[in-house]
């Protein structure tokens, strides 16, 4: 019976990391989703329908996204200067704004 015991622990252990390890390859081997920008030339870079001043916003949204994570700060557009405050002709705004707004639309950000 001693024999047993002792042989019962490696056979779990062994058990434990088998399991473990083929859950591992399979979440490794799964299909990346090809996405939206994937097609378009990278998550980092805005639809090709934005103008000049939507892909400003877009890479300045993207610049304050970095920020934010390094920080652990929830990703929240209103929060940041160059959103309220764009430095852009007043015409403009809404354009540079949305581009911005963009970026924390994705839902791996929010």
């Amino acid at each position: 019976m001693n024999k047993i015991k002792w042989l019962a622990v490696p056979v779990l252990a062994m058990t434990t990391w088998v399991i473990g390890s083929s859950a591992t390859k399979a979440y490794a081997a799964a299909p990346q989703d090809s996405g939206y920008y994937h097609d378009q030339g990278g998550w980092d870079q805005p639809p090709g329908d934005f103008n000049d001043v939507r892909r400003q916003g877009f890479h300045d949204g993207i610049s304050a996204a970095h920020r934010d994570f390094d920080h652990h700060r929830h990703a929240d557009a209103d929060d940041h200067d160059e959103y309220r405050h764009p430095h852009v002709d007043r015409a403009a705004r809404d354009d540079y704004r949305e581009g911005f707004r963009w970026v924390t639309t994705w839902p791996c950000i929010t």
